[in-house]
């Protein structure tokens, strides 16, 4: 939720918008002359989607063997998950 706050006091307590941003995650619309004209947030967190590429580029590459093996560690794991049976999280 954006809350509202004029340029005027926000230059006023800089510090104090600035650590409510940071540390509690608030988000404020700045107002002058009762229209809004900036909006301070946080600065979002993690990568892009763009970045996958370079992601995915940067993974270490598997040799044949390490594949086969790996396949097979998801295989086992997968059988393990569904040997698990399944109950309905709202029977007591």
């Amino acid at each position: 939720m954006n809350r509202t706050a004029s340029v005027t006091d926000v230059a006023r307590n800089f510090s104090e918008y600035i650590n409510r941003v940071a540390h509690r995650g608030e988000r404020f619309v700045l107002m002058r002359g009762g229209k809004a004209v900036a909006e301070l947030r946080p600065v979002p967190v993690g990568r892009r989607l763009s970045d996958l590429p370079e992601i995915f580029a940067s993974l270490p590459h598997l040799g044949p063997e390490d594949a086969e093996a790996f396949g097979h560690d998801i295989d086992a794991a997968r059988d393990e998950l569904n040997a698990i049976p399944v109950r309905d999280p709202w029977e007591p």
